[in-house]
């Protein structure tokens, strides 16, 4: 297992296993074990889940960071939200990302479940020609199952 190395500004925060932390100055922090971790932007405030695509987000968060007793509810909240979303959108590439998404987040790859909800978030802000509001940056190498999701 590699380490991972973030660099964070001060005022970011970062949730490790539940934990909200925020940082009171620039830092350089290194994951040496594994945990389920988000940070900076990736964090969805539960005020921005306003939108269907955007609440399946927040229940995917949840079945990631949450603590132990709201992860299997943000789990299930994210199997009702892709099932409402499914019946309601006439997107077959909504549809896809949202079945994979819950795939993953079932065998336990909450953060690749995240990237496929952040692109269905991008593609009901573009249906709905809504102004985009600064989404998760989600990067492929933090993805490797960040240091053990």
């Amino acid at each position: 297992m590699s380490n991972l190395v973030l660099e964070l500004r001060q005022g970011d925060m970062m949730v490790v296993n539940g934990a909200a932390i925020r940082f009171r100055n620039r830092t350089r922090i290194e994951l040496t074990a594994q945990a389920r971790f988000l940070f900076g932007r990736q964090i969805m405030p539960p005020q921005e889940a306003d939108t269907p695509a955007r609440r399946i987000y927040y229940a995917l968060q949840t079945a990631y960071i949450g603590e132990d007793s709201e992860r299997l509810a943000g789990l299930d909240e994210a199997r009702l939200r892709v099932a409402e979303f499914q019946q309601a959108t006439t997107s077959e590439m909504a549809r896809a990302l949202l079945r994979q998404a819950i795939a993953y987040a079932e065998c336990g790859r909450c953060y690749q479940a995240l990237r496929l909800a952040k692109r269905v978030v991008q593609h009901e802000d573009a249906i709905l020609n809504r102004p985009r509001k600064a989404l998760p940056r989600m990067h492929a190498e933090v993805c490797a199952e960040p240091v053990g999701a």
